[in-house]
């Protein structure tokens, strides 16, 4: 059991081809709410629980933080959890948003779109 890493351009690659993937974001929630990568959703102790329930153990899934350090541990904890398919976003959220700004979708009522 183990994951992999994956860089921010073949996350985009994928993001634009509609390869099938999960992308969970650990960050705090109102970093979250703030910007996240397009059809991410936040993960937490609270609510690691409904995804593992719900995401088969077939699927591919990204996980993002802010540098892409947290990520690893999450992502080899996912991996303990049966994902053969899992991933921890090189650079992290950070690098993401510097790279694909067009690429980052805010909660409403976070400031400026």
């Amino acid at each position: 059991m183990s994951f992999s890493h994956l860089d921010h351009d073949t996350l985009k690659q994928w993001q634009d081809s509609d390869t099938a993937h999960e992308v969970v974001d650990i960050r705090d929630p109102l970093s979250f709410s703030q910007g996240h990568i397009p059809g991410s959703r936040h993960l937490d102790n609270t609510s690691v629980g409904d995804f593992v329930e719900q995401t088969p153990q077939e699927s591919t899934v990204v996980v993002v933080c802010y540098h892409g350090h947290s990520s690893q541990q999450a992502a080899l904890w996912l991996a303990g959890q049966g994902y053969e398919k899992v991933y921890s976003l090189d650079g992290g959220f950070t690098h993401w948003q510097h790279h694909h700004p067009e690429q980052v979708v805010r909660d409403e009522g976070t400031g400026p779109q």
